[in-house]
């Protein structure tokens, strides 16, 4: 016969309120999301991916700066004009990425270098002018294909439009903060204002402004006339159609005020109203 004073054994739910675990059914917690995940390897605003992506273009800033100087003081080649390109690219793509961390820290990314913007078309553009340059620099040094001898003025003015283009378009870029996005935007933000004052009262679209006389400014500085040709067909159908586009949407956003401004300011490009 039993003992009746034996211990019986207790089971978990047999415990007292007091003692029961009250997480018992509970669904389990999720891990918190790290707050640095964006910023880690292989993320949209991995520091390793920038801090890599600025390492090279300043590399390859200071390998043309050394290439253009060693060409003009030890040759009379042409032949500089292949470093200058690499000059002004690597220029301009660092000064994308910095413009945008200065004054839109909250969307600045990897892409905003804009090294991969619009590919393949971007790659094989540069690609196609820097073959061009260095074919006519190494293989015919002596051809003056620029007519009744203004070679040494289309150069001057192609230095002038690089310069220009390239203070514009960064210029609009500080002055237009957290409105400039290298993306169109389909939904108006709370950050999103008509800018109107400092350069965007003379030009409308200044960063399109810049980087098309940026483009055929590169052009005229290698002496490249296929691909001089070519990026100014190119770039008026690109700025054109892109231009329709964003204006339908700041209208939306802005209405009469976008109207008004847009026919107050022109954008300075030809055939583009």
């Amino acid at each position: 016969m039993a003992n009746s004073f034996a211990p019986q054994s207790r089971h978990h739910d047999d415990l007292p309120p007091f003692l029961s675990d009250p997480n018992r059914n509970a669904a389990p917690l999720r891990q918190p999301e790290n707050p640095l995940k964006p910023f880690l390897p292989g993320q949209p605003k991995s520091l390793s991916g920038i801090a890599l992506r600025a390492f090279c273009l300043g590399i390859a800033f200071a390998v043309s700066v050394v290439g253009i100087v060693s060409v003009l003081l030890f040759t009379d080649s042409p032949i500089w004009r292949v470093p200058f390109f690499l000059l002004a690219l690597s220029t301009f793509h660092f000064l994308e990425f910095w413009t945008t961390a200065e004054r839109n820290t909250a969307v600045v990314s990897i892409d905003s270098f804009l090294l991969t913007a619009n590919w393949p078309a971007y790659a094989i553009a540069h690609s196609a002018a820097f073959v061009e340059c260095t074919i006519v620099s190494a293989f015919f040094p002596d051809r003056h294909w620029a007519p009744f001898g203004s070679g040494q003025v289309l150069l001057l003015i192609g230095l002038f439009l690089v310069l220009i283009g390239q203070a514009v378009r960064s210029l609009a870029m500080l002055h237009a903060g957290a409105s400039f996005n290298h993306q169109i935007q389909t939904r108006r933000a709370q950050s999103h204002l008509l800018v109107t004052t400092g350069i965007y009262g003379w030009i409308r679209h200044p960063s399109y402004f810049g980087f098309f006389y940026w483009g055929l400014g590169t052009q005229l500085v290698l002496g490249n006339v296929l691909c001089f040709v070519a990026y100014s067909a190119v770039l008026y159908m690109f700025f054109r159609g892109r231009i329709l586009h964003e204006e339908g949407k700041l209208v939306e956003f802005f209405g009469d005020d976008y109207v008004s401004y847009r026919k107050r300011v022109g954008t300075l490009m030809p055939f583009i109203r």
